[in-house]
């Protein structure tokens, strides 16, 4: 073996890389190895391979995805600088609204009670458009004076599986709330919304079901209901914060850190859920306080895939009606587009005239 040639567990230790970490580096073809012996199959690695394995192992410790680590070792250094420059530049913004909304969630546990007697009512719209790819529209979207829902069908009977969903919870926009707790008529009335989706699709119910996020709104608060991957969105003092948790594959594999967001939006099982409307599966409930000036979005994926947060925010904060910013939104997946059928409801709060 030459002298300027290093084992694998040597160029491991000098370069702070895990052979695991080399191994897989090897496979995705971002560092192989510069001999590999034919009959053991041992990796040997030459000394001039430890700068950009260093440089790997940097980047790494930055949370850079390997995909974005693969373009900036194939730059000229001055392009790699300005690369990790953007990179980071991304990464502080990210951070900052992670920091707006931890800040958020502080005032909400910690807010006294409200003490003003404002009436607020809501002002919304709904819309939901087939996209430019898909055969039919799989998705329902519906907005009244106290209830908001988008459901996402999938499977042969993902049409009349998403519109039974929604259909079902219709009775709530001019029942009488009562005055207890609201979070258990909600639940009771998405019992209710899977026993129709199990009537509507018959035999396909194995291959068939849909999403549901919807808001209920009692005159000064609001009552969530979520599964699945459609999300429920809040703008409140130009910051935008999103509500819900995809009930996802890809979204679990963020939470246990296995995954970045980044690397999230080319993974093959980014669409596959955990949790879809169900007997079995209990949805997300939870009550929110409503403030005059919040705006509230709920939509499919169709948006959420191919328009990021900052777009979303951006459109929301500049259309002045919930009609506009609807219109504006499904208009922006497909001008990305238009992958999947797109659903969007928003909701202003707003004071109610005298």
């Amino acid at each position: 073996m030459r002298e300027d040639m290093l084992t694998i567990g040597a160029f491991s230790k000098a370069c702070r890389l895990s052979p695991k970490a080399l191994r897989l580096y090897d496979e995705l073809a971002l560092l192989k190895p510069r001999r590999v012996d034919p009959d053991t199959g041992y990796r040997y690695y030459a000394v001039d391979q430890l700068e950009r394995a260093r440089l790997v192992a940097w980047l790494r410790r930055l949370g850079m995805p390997l995909v974005r680590i693969r373009q900036v070792c194939a730059l000229p250094a001055a392009d790699a600088a300005r690369a990790i420059r953007a990179y980071w530049a991304q990464v502080e913004a990210e951070t900052a609204v992670r920091r707006d909304l931890a800040a958020f969630l502080v005032d909400q546990l910690v807010a006294a009670p409200r003490k003003d007697t404002t009436m607020l009512e809501l002002r919304y719209a709904a819309h939901s458009d087939r996209g430019r790819t898909r055969p039919a529209n799989q998705d329902t979207a519906y907005a009244g004076t106290r209830l908001l829902a988008v459901a996402d069908g999938y499977g042969p009977a993902g049409v009349p599986a998403s519109s039974a969903a929604v259909e079902a919870l219709r009775f709530l926009d001019t029942a009488e709330l009562p005055a207890g707790d609201v979070l258990n008529l909600l639940e009771e009335a998405v019992q209710g919304a899977t026993e129709a989706v199990r009537d509507a699709t018959g035999d396909a119910e194995e291959d068939a079901g849909t999403t549901l996020t919807a808001l209920l709104w009692t005159g000064s608060r609001l009552a969530l209901v979520h599964i699945g991957d459609s999300r429920a969105y809040l703008l409140r003092d130009g910051a935008l914060f999103r509500i819900t948790d995809d009930h996802t594959v890809v979204q679990s594999l963020i939470d246990e850190g296995r995954l970045t967001p980044e690397e999230a939006t080319t993974h093959p099982q980014r669409s596959l859920l955990l949790k879809c409307l169900s007997p079995t599966t209990p949805p997300d409930l939870r009550l929110r306080d409503a403030e005059p000036g919040d705006r509230y979005l709920l939509c499919s994926d169709g948006l959420s895939t191919v328009v990021p947060d900052a777009r979303i925010r951006a459109l929301l904060t500049t259309t002045p009606s919930p009609d506009t910013a609807v219109h504006a939104l499904i208009d922006a997946a497909n001008e990305a587009g238009g992958p999947d059928n797109v659903s969007c409801v928003v909701a202003d709060v707003v004071e109610a005239a005298a």
